[in-house]
């Protein structure tokens, strides 16, 4: 969110200040966009991925400013809560041996990292919510010593005007009020970041909503939220339900969450950043001095601060990023869809299939977005979200002329449609054979066994309690086989069943 984050002017000429400065930033994408000053195609990704720190009985740490220290690297940085950390990897080139080559950066990363945060008694966890986290452990005292999360939590709450009710049934029933945000921070996910042309744009954000229930069937890894069994990835209700400024009247209404799936295909990447001003009003502002309008009058690049900022408090599954990198802009599509883990080669396999499917997809004749409903799109989010990889999902029927659509099992759907398609995104891209085949294998054998991490902590988890273990000693136990496992680093769908080794 930059480094130089004030908190919104909540008072009417302030408040009026703000939208203005946010419209100039607006006006001055609609500029840059229309004179074609944006990068060329350079096919960059890039990765990012939360994490959790607990300890060696699989108990949640709040210890990222000590580890953080011990680390003393770049690539490593906070996140919303104490207990979190993010590591950056820097954008790579889609094509060749790409997928092993961030293999190996991530696995040389992560254990440097875990090396140094064990000299503070803690381990670095990769999983969607870690299973032992408790709602007591989620205060706002518990938020990371940053002020622009302390900004973001006052202004939040000040938003919303009273507790954040967090409501999620599945298996089981979650309930509870909050008074800050920061049962958030109980979310760890994985940022795929996909650099695109703005004439590419609208295609790979369409193809990236329409797939976003796959990603999830395959990859969930998030069954417990706080102690209870409810979706099979309980990330996407948390984090909605955790940001939710809106009071209950307004929600009734129709008034649009921040955290958000969105309501419609798109034409262009102009049409994303004008919603965000339309629908949601500024909680932060920065302090950076910029007239976008006359940088740009002089022959300048503008960084766009205000809008940027503006920007990353809406949580978008697929966000639109602008940035500016030596001295020339550029737009990504940011996927924010998958949790954290279980493995590296599971968090690439996720990767291979993300960035080949969506390549095929937007390049195909009668794109997916003209055969399958929005609404269907976002129906699908759910219920894979709630069924992980059981769910079934409704998609265009295959070869039809129509648009009519069949429900179809995911895993099947991923077996013998997506699949190929991304094994020809990943052909296109230009990815090495070998590479490309051993990562969509992880996918496939997901598929063929019906197992991801999800699925796996809660065999697991129901396994210890047929062994006699009560509700806290099965998650405990379970997370700690999870991290054995987790740091051996065989793909899920490999792992022994069960916490005993």
């Amino acid at each position: 969110m930059g480094d130089k984050v004030i908190a919104g002017e909540f008072d009417p000429s302030g408040r009026q200040r703000q939208r203005a400065r946010l419209r100039k930033g607006l006006e001055a994408l609609a500029r840059l966009l229309a004179e074609r000053r944006f990068d060329r195609p350079k096919n960059l990704m890039g990765l990012e991925i939360e994490l959790n720190l607990a300890d060696a009985d699989g108990m949640p740490r709040m210890m990222n400013t000590e580890v953080l220290e011990r680390i003393a690297s770049h690539d490593f940085q906070t996140e919303l809560g104490q207990c979190n950390l993010e590591v950056n990897i820097v954008p790579h080139r889609l094509s060749g041996r790409v997928l092993d080559q961030l293999a190996e950066e991530l696995r040389t990363g992560l254990s440097y990292a875990d090396r140094k945060a064990g000299e503070v008694s803690s381990e670095i966890v990769m999983i969607g919510i870690l299973p032992t986290l408790a709602a007591r452990d989620l205060g706002s005292t518990n938020l990371s010593y940053d002020d622009r999360y302390k900004l973001l939590n006052e202004q939040m709450l000040a938003a919303r005007g009273e507790d954040f009710l967090i409501d999620v049934e599945g298996e089981e029933r979650f309930r509870y009020a909050s008074g800050s945000i920061a049962p958030e921070a109980a979310c760890t996910s994985v940022q795929l970041h996909l650099q695109v042309t703005p004439g590419r744009f609208a295609a790979v954000w369409n193809a990236a909503q329409a797939v976003a229930a796959a990603q999830i069937a395959v990859g969930a890894n998030s069954p417990f939220l706080f102690g209870r069994e409810v979706w099979r990835e309980s990330r996407p209700p948390l984090f909605q339900q955790a940001t939710d400024v809106r009071p209950p009247e307004f929600a009734a209404q129709g008034v649009r969450p921040r955290t958000w799936f969105g309501e419609r295909w798109i034409n262009d990447a102009y049409e994303l950043f004008e919603e965000n001003l339309r629908f949601f009003p500024p909680l932060l502002s920065t302090s950076e001095e910029e007239d976008p309008l006359r940088v740009l009058d002089e022959g300048g690049v503008p960084q766009l601060h205000e809008l940027v900022l503006h920007n990353g408090t809406i949580y978008r599954w697929n966000r639109p990023v602008y940035a500016v990198a030596d001295g020339v802009p550029h737009l990504r599509v940011e996927n924010r869809v998958l949790p954290a883990g279980p493995t590296v080669s599971d968090v690439i396999a996720n990767a291979a299939f993300y960035y080949g499917l969506v390549r095929a997809l937007a390049e195909e004749p009668r794109p997916i977005w003209k055969r399958l409903p929005f609404e269907a799109a976002a129906a699908n989010f759910d219920t894979a979200c709630r069924d992980g990889i059981d769910a079934v999902l409704r998609w265009p029927k295959p070869g039809g002329r129509s648009s009519s659509t069949v429900n179809v099992p995911a895993v099947r759907l991923v077996q013998e449609e997506l699949l190929p398609l991304a094994a020809a995104g990943l052909d296109a891209w230009g990815v090495e054979p070998a590479d490309r085949d051993r990562y969509l294998g992880i996918v496939e054998q997901r598929c063929r066994r019906k197992v991801n991490g999800a699925s796996w902590q809660v065999a697991a988890y129901h396994e210890a309690r047929e062994r006699g273990l009560d509700r806290d000693g099965a998650l405990a136990a379970m997370t700690r086989r999870y991290c054995e496992l987790m740091h051996i680093g065989d793909p899920v769908h490999t792992w022994p069943a069960g916490c005993s080794g």
